[in-house]
């Protein structure tokens, strides 16, 4: 028993390094570990993108290679792989959502971004709502409280993932998630990001303080 535990344990560090990119590391300066070029820089945002494809049929996608790009004009930017099914329909609407779910909306996203919308109506299976946008060529999600209607400007390919970078047209929430400003509020949205190397998914946790309060701890210095 005490060695099927052991093993046990084994196997799952070993499991847990592989997906952390930590297998093989060598000790870095400064006590910290050196985990290789991989692409761990937690957290990542967690997207649902919603596009037609070329039948007219709404498919969404889940992904976090994801974030904004540019201010004037906005745009966002998704990479993605040319195996996934979001990235020919992306490529024959030239346009998209970006759909920022609340932690409710958790399993659907991770069902999204499972399945393949080739073979699977991942609209029917979650039971969620393709609202068609009345700006771009894409659906957005009915249930989403954020939504960014995008139209796509640009693509660079990168190697494994092409990046999509999409002009923000228009960002419709709910008001249910506005804060005082007009802007979402974290508490009120509880949206969740993804944490590469096997941890899922985290809610975005408390304030710790507005940008000039924590920055004013060293401008007062002075």
């Amino acid at each position: 028993m005490k060695r099927s535990r052991i093993m046990l344990a084994a196997a799952t560090l070993g499991l847990c390094a592989f997906l952390t990119g930590s297998a093989g590391g060598q000790p870095a300066g400064g006590g910290k570990r050196s985990l290789g070029p991989r692409t761990i820089a937690p957290p990542a945002p967690v997207w649902i993108i919603a596009s037609y494809d070329s039948a007219g049929r709404a498919n969404m996608m889940t992904a976090s290679w994801a974030g904004v790009c540019c201010s004037r004009p906005p745009c966002v930017a998704v990479s993605l792989r040319e195996a996934t099914y979001t990235y020919h329909c992306i490529m024959a609407s030239e346009a998209f959502t970006v759909n920022i779910p609340s932690v409710d909306l958790a399993a659907a996203a991770a069902y999204a971004g499972t399945v393949s919308g080739r073979d699977t109506d991942k609209f029917a299976a979650t039971g969620l709502t393709a609202v068609r946008s009345s700006l771009v060529n894409a659906p957005y999600l009915g249930e989403c409280p954020l939504v960014l209607e995008c139209r796509l400007v640009r693509t660079v390919e990168l190697g494994l993932h092409t990046m999509f970078i999409g002009e923000i047209v228009d960002v419709k929430a709910d008001e249910l998630i506005l804060g005082e400003n007009g802007s979402p509020d974290p508490a009120r949205h509880r949206a969740f990001v993804f944490s590469v190397g096997g941890y899922g998914f985290n809610e975005v946790g408390r304030t710790i303080g507005t940008v000039p309060e924590l920055a004013g701890r060293y401008l007062g210095a002075d």
